[in-house]
């Protein structure tokens, strides 16, 4: 299954935005977006909710522990 980095990168081709606009919904800077895709850094649960509330898929999804990223609706 994919990890979060390669999640993050797929949801963002799909969605067909740019590092710049996730960054500023998420009101982080360019660079801890971009670590976040590349690895090096982690984010706060906090944001992981707004990444996956973004774009409209699981939290499971989104870390990998799922395919299905719609698990989180009813």
């Amino acid at each position: 299954m994919p990890n979060f980095q390669e999640r993050l990168i797929s949801l963002k081709k799909e969605k067909q935005v740019l590092q710049k606009e996730i960054a500023d919904n998420l009101s982080i800077s360019l660079r801890a977006y971009q670590d976040y895709e590349k690895g090096n850094a982690e984010p706060k649960m906090k944001y992981l909710i707004e990444i996956a509330d973004y774009f409209d898929v699981s939290l499971d999804y989104l870390v990998g522990r799922t395919d299905n990223p719609n698990s989180h609706k009813s």
